[in-house]
């Protein structure tokens, strides 16, 4: 397998190109100078043969300008001119290195330079050029390449003998023309080597210019793939200024970018990611079709979702009916808002805000679901509601009380002084009821708003829990209740708004005066809990308070018995204020009840560290 991807490298492929290229360009010279060179040796030999057979026949044209019977008998004079004419054609066989043969004009040879010349002078040439060149026929081609029996390629020529357009013989003369194509063989044997030793150094100069080229190929190939792996610490070495040098420069500038592009998106990823995980509103996203593909953890927290619900519909997870869910997810107009209630241990009110995810030229590619809940606030403007109801109430009551016992007055009541007296006393009670009521909400405004200040003090707790149960000694002894204080040994002082928390005090041990029948008993008392926290509490054993209302006995003008509480003189906003008062202290307020068996109302103070005292 690694031979077949090497064979397949770009560098293999280039050198193979240029050994083609170069093949390519050599058999096109080699041809087109083989064929060439052919034809030229081919036609210097055709020219100088007939040039020398035309000298020749010059020269051998005097041995015809005898009688030429004489040169056919037996005379001496006859035997005496064949002998120098075989003699001059032997010359010339030397001269020609070719066959010469010497014809009368009847095609009888005459004289020849071949070995058995006896066998051949005295017979007739029926060659058909020799014929043509005795009739001295000069318009056809009488040239011609022959092979003859000893497997050798010869040229043959005729030229006739004679002058003044009267032919008297002619010669013939063959030429082999072994030495001519044993020179082109030797010149194609010669370019053939040349060409193998160019295609050796070919591919030896194409490995070199190659490695120069796939070499910061291959660097630049393996840096994509370390860049494809996340890895962007190696940089390209830049070594030239050519096209592959830029493409170098380039790709670092290029890594250099997506490294910041790659961190900056994943910087925004996380900041989504985190944005999404601290929501306070759940996050749903979904594509076209109403699946959902992201969704936040506050969202499965509010549909209790525990499994994955990647790829669910949306419809199903937030319980509505699929004719429904899609109008919503498919509305490209604008944001639609509907509310559901999602049923567990305290059923959620939820808004649902359906927002179209709009891309150019796609249109709605899918809906942006966002959750808030609106529980709580849906609770506020109950609670804000019936705070309304509830001082209108309370202060409408003593204020219709004061009209009429005024009305009554002015009726004539007052021209009686017994009757006069108890009225303007109720009027004066009912309108130090509305102070009290007013002064209590000023002081919930204060507190909720942040705006009273606490003036700190260092404080003996026992002292203070004396002077509480001293307060209230006038009251305890009419109802005949017992009243007991009780602090543990060795308590520090502790860093409070004294005023404050005698408030809170006043409240609970007044609460626990209304509420403990005569003859009842009362107990304050503070210790150290092992939370290194003061701990007071205040416990009766009077009527109590039932189950179902202790959940809210610190709302605001909750009462349980409406009508007693009310005739009592309660506002109904102690138990409020004492818990924002212990709110402002960082300390927590805490009831516990059973009906008919007591009460204890529980505070919790943080000590101060430095400046802590035993008493």
């Amino acid at each position: 397998m690694r031979g077949i991807r090497f064979f397949r490298t770009i560098q293999v492929k280039l050198i193979i190109m240029y050994v083609l290229l170069i093949l390519f360009a050599m058999q096109l010279i080699g041809i087109y100078f083989m064929k060439t060179m052919e034809s030229s040796l081919k036609n210097n030999f055709s020219e100088t043969l007939d040039q020398q057979s035309k000298l020749f026949a010059l020269l051998v044209e005097p041995y015809f300008s005898q009688d030429t019977t004489s040169l056919d008998g037996n005379s001496a004079d006859s035997k005496k001119q064949n002998i120098d004419l075989n003699a001059f054609v032997s010359n010339w066989y030397t001269i020609m290195n070719a066959d010469i043969q010497v014809i009368d004009a009847n095609g009888i040879v005459l004289a020849t330079s071949l070995p058995n010349a006896t066998k051949i002078i005295g017979q007739k040439n029926t060659q058909l050029i020799v014929s043509q060149a005795l009739q001295n026929i000069t318009d056809s081609d009488n040239d011609g390449i022959m092979v003859d029996t000893d497997g050798y390629l010869k040229k043959f020529i005729a030229k006739p003998v004679g002058s003044g357009g009267k032919v008297t013989g002619a010669v013939y003369i063959v030429a082999s023309m072994e030495n001519t194509f044993n020179t082109i063989h030797r010149i194609n044997r010669i370019f053939l080597s040349g060409t193998l030793i160019a295609l050796a150094l070919t591919a030896l100069l194409g490995i070199i210019l190659s490695h120069t080229i796939t070499s910061p190929i291959k660097d630049i190939t393996r840096q994509v793939t370390s860049v494809a792996k996340g890895s962007f610490d190696r940089k390209l070495k830049v070594l030239s200024q050519d096209e592959i040098g830029q493409l170098s420069h380039a790709f670092n500038d290029m890594t250099h970018r997506l490294q910041e592009a790659l961190s900056l998106n994943e910087e925004e990823r996380d900041k989504l990611a985190s944005i999404l995980a601290n929501m306070s509103d759940g996050v749903i996203a979904t594509d076209n079709e109403g699946q959902v593909i992201v969704i936040n953890k506050r969202a499965k927290q509010m549909l209790q979702l525990d499994e994955r619900v990647e790829g669910k519909q949306l419809s199903q997870i937030l319980g509505l009916s699929q004719e429904m869910a899609l109008p919503l997810i498919w509305n490209e107009a604008n944001t639609t808002m509907i509310e559901i209630r999602i049923p567990n241990d305290e059923d959620l009110n939820v808004r649902v805000t359906f927002t179209p995810i709009q891309r150019r030229e796609k249109g709605v590619t899918g809906t942006i679901v966002v959750l808030q809940d609106v529980t709580e606030q849906e609770q506020l403007e109950q609670a804000r509601r019936e705070f309304v109801a509830n001082v209108s109430h309370e202060l409408r009551t003593p204020l219709t009380t004061i009209k009429s016992y005024l009305e009554a007055l002015e009726d004539g009541a007052i021209e009686e002084p017994q009757l006069a007296q108890r009225f303007i006393g109720v009027t004066r009670n009912e309108t130090e009821r509305m102070i009290r009521l007013v002064t209590d909400l000023l002081h919930l405004s204060r507190l909720d708003s942040k705006e009273a200040m606490l003036a700190k003090e260092w404080i003996s707790v026992s002292d203070m829990l004396e002077e509480v149960a001293d307060r209230f000694s006038f009251q305890l002894l009419q109802r005949n209740t017992v009243i007991s204080v009780h602090v543990a040994d060795g308590m520090p002082k502790i860093l409070m708004d004294r005023d404050k928390i005698d408030q809170v005090l006043d409240n609970l041990v007044s609460n626990a005066i209304k509420y403990t029948g005569d003859g009842g008993y009362i107990e304050i008392g503070a210790m150290q809990n092992p939370q290194n926290q003061l701990e007071i509490f205040v416990k009766d054993n009077g009527i109590g308070i039932p189950k179902k209302d202790l959940s809210r006995i610190f709302e605001r003008f909750y009462r349980v018995d409406k009508a007693r509480s009310r005739n009592m003189g309660g506002t109904g906003l102690g138990l409020s204020i004492a818990q924002e008062i212990i709110k402002a202290h960082d300390g927590i307020i805490s009831l516990e009840s059973e009906y008919n068996q007591g009460t204890k109302v529980t505070f919790t103070l943080p000590f101060q560290q430095k400046g802590s005292e035993a008493i």
